[in-house]
C-alpha cells in the first residue's frame, strides 16, 4: 500500500523557501525606503539652495559688495554648531537695510538646515570647478576663483551609504 501526502522534509524545504522570500521582500522594502528618503532630501536641498540663490539675487546692494564683505559669499554653517540666536525680523521694505536682510536670510537658512537635514552643512562661495571627475562627486572646498559664479553647496549625513551627499547649484 502506497501512502500519499508530503513528507516532513518536503514541508521543511517549502517553509525555508517561503522564509527566504519573505526576508528578501523585507530587504527590498528597506532599500526602497532609504532611496525614497535620500530622494526627498535631495529635492528639499535643491529647493533650499534655489531659495537662497534667489534671495541673493533679490538683494542687489549686497551683490555689489566685494566678496570679502559680502555676507552671502562668506556664509558657512554646520548644524553641529547649534542654532545661533535669531537676528531682528526683517521682511524687506524701506525699514530693512540690505545687510540686515542678508543676516535674516542666512538665519532662516540655518534654521531650515538645522531642522530638516541630519548633520547638515552649507557653504556659499565662488568655485570654478565644483565637480571632481576623479571621485565622481562634488568637491566641498571652494577654489575662490574671482571669475567663477557663486555656488551654494549643501551637504548632509547619508542614511547607511556613507558620508554626506553634496548638492551644488549655480
Amino acid at each position: 500500500m502506497r501512502q500519499q501526502g508530503f513528507t516532513l522534509v518536503e514541508v521543511l524545504v517549502a517553509l525555508f523557501v517561503l522564509a527566504v522570500g519573505i526576508v528578501g521582500a523585507g530587504a527590498v522594502q528597506i532599500t526602497a525606503e532609504r532611496t525614497r528618503q535620500q530622494a526627498s532630501l535631495r529635492s528639499e536641498a535643491a529647493q533650499l539652495a534655489n531659495a537662497l540663490a534667489a534671495r541673493m539675487r533679490i538683494n542687489p546692494a549686497i551683490a555689489a559688495l566685494p566678496d570679502s564683505t559680502n555676507p552671502y559669499l562668506s556664509f558657512h554653517y554646520d548644524a553641529a554648531d547649534g542654532l545661533p540666536a535669531a537676528p531682528a525680523l526683517c521682511f524687506g521694505g524701506a525699514s530693512c537695510a540690505p545687510e540686515y536682510l542678508a543676516q535674516f536670510d542666512l538665519h532662516e537658512m540655518r534654521q531650515l538646515l538645522y531642522t530638516q537635514f541630519p548633520q547638515g552643512r552649507v557653504t556659499v562661495c565662488r568655485d570654478a570647478s565644483p565637480w571632481d571627475p576623479s571621485t565622481n562627486s562634488y568637491r566641498w572646498n571652494c577654489d575662490g576663483a574671482l571669475d567663477a559664479l557663486p555656488v551654494v553647496k549643501l551637504g548632509w549625513q547619508g542614511t547607511g551609504e556613507g558620508p554626506g551627499v553634496v548638492m551644488v547649484l549655480r
